[in-house]
């Protein structure tokens, strides 16, 4: 029997990456996934890969709308009759343009990184609240940690948006607040911090020249794949962790060490 056998979860932004690779250990640890995901042709082909028949179901989630996150909710409950879990995953991270320094580029990072989290744990909580149990787990980054990797010029031009960078640090602070909100009624709220994980996106975004550069920044040298973050998922969403609450672990194979 799986660590996750009988729940229900969903994961968003599971069409790729990271987020499939939650999908896919969450169904080999026995839970049901909701595949909420804006892109339909990247779902599509995420559902044929875990090839999960009626134990996964896909809906169009548009994390960043508050109707849709609240649709989203209500389509897995009329699914699998709850949600158990919530993996907040989903980010602009495969297109995002990080020399874009204008108000409104950042507006819209803040409204699917940070917002779109916020929304979906509003979305879900009535059903977890109302079971006294649920599991909630945000993805924050490793970029919310490496002010020294903020870019420098040698004449000033204007102050720099580092989007991702300010979301991701926003997610942290989410959960913590979140944690102490849904304690008492038997909801942890934790949160993963990955290194820059060997991704498809990644490789769009980073040069390539870099790619091989990357390990050597952390403790142990090693390239970090997107099962490597599985492992804590499961934690976080599994009775192991029934007393944590509040916590930010860094997957990263020792590339940031927050006290």
């Amino acid at each position: 029997m799986g660590r996750l056998e009988g729940k229900v979860a969903i994961v968003t932004g599971a069409g790729q990456g990271i987020g499939l690779a939650y999908a896919r250990r969450f169904l080999d640890e026995g839970a049901r996934v909701v595949v909420a995901e804006i892109d339909e042709e990247r779902a599509a082909r995420a559902m044929a890969a875990l090839e999960a028949g009626d134990r996964a179901r896909f809906v169009r989630t548009d994390i960043s709308d508050e109707d849709s996150a609240r649709a989203c909710a209500a389509a897995t409950v009329e699914a699998f009759g709850t949600i158990d879990i919530l993996v907040n995953n989903a980010a602009l991270y495969y297109d995002i343009d990080n020399a874009d320094n204008s108000f409104a580029y950042l507006r819209r990072v803040f409204d699917v990184n940070l917002h779109g989290a916020w929304l979906m744990t509003r979305a879900v909580a009535p059903t977890m609240v109302g079971n006294r149990y649920g599991r909630i787990i945000n993805q924050s980054s490793d970029a919310a940690y490496l002010y020294n990797l903020a870019p420098t010029e040698p004449e000033f031009r204007e102050v720099g948006a580092f989007s991702y960078s300010q979301t991701k640090w926003g997610v942290i602070g989410l959960t913590k607040f979140l944690a102490s909100q849904l304690g008492q009624y038997n909801v942890t709220v934790n949160c993963i911090a990955p290194g820059v994980t060997m991704t498809e996106a990644t490789r769009k975004i980073v040069p390539e020249q870099f790619i091989g550069m990357i390990p050597m920044m952390s403790a142990m040298k090693q390239p970090l794949e997107p099962e490597d973050l599985t492992g804590a998922a499961v934690f976080f969403a599994s009775d192991d962790a029934r007393l944590v609450t509040g916590q930010v672990l860094c997957v990263d194979g020792g590339t940031c060490m927050p006290a």
